[in-house]
């Protein structure tokens, strides 16, 4: 696979999050995964296989009644194989309240995602950000007091 399909499937699986978990054909997100395949979110942990990232999706996704990705903003790291990093931010409605990147400057709405794509699959992805979507935990970090 080149640089561009590998980004290809990524951008189907980001929009397949904004579209509630449905790619742009129509089928479920988890067509987009290996049998096999590995992701990581924080706060919850590392799921091995559809049925565990299946799980997973459900955990976070009945927090999330709306997500949306600015892609006009990513950047794309290809690294020559099967690997690409995605960096970019989103905003959206979290069951404790809305989140926008920026909106504070330190809240949530950043994130990165490493892929590993091969064969047309995600094989693995790990997502970095902050699950604290609302905001909401603050008291434990005495700079954001006040």
């Amino acid at each position: 696979m080149t640089d561009e399909q590998r980004k290809s499937v990524a951008l189907e699986y980001l929009k397949g999050f904004d579209n509630g978990g449905v790619t742009s054909d129509g089928s479920p997100l988890l067509d987009l995964f290996a049998d096999d395949a590995q992701v990581h979110f924080p706060k919850w942990g590392l799921a091995t296989g559809k049925d565990a990232i299946g799980r997973m999706f459900g955990d976070v996704g009945a927090t999330i009644r709306s997500i949306e990705h600015h892609y006009a903003t990513f950047n794309w790291v290809f690294s020559g194989g099967d690997t690409l990093v995605v960096e970019g931010t989103s905003h959206g409605e979290h069951r404790d309240g809305p989140w926008r990147a920026g909106v504070p400057e330190w809240g949530a709405g950043r994130w990165c995602d490493v892929f590993e794509i091969r064969d047309w699959k995600i094989q693995r992805v790990f997502i970095y950000l902050d699950p604290d979507y609302a905001s909401g935990d603050t008291a434990r970090y005495p700079w954001l007091k006040g």
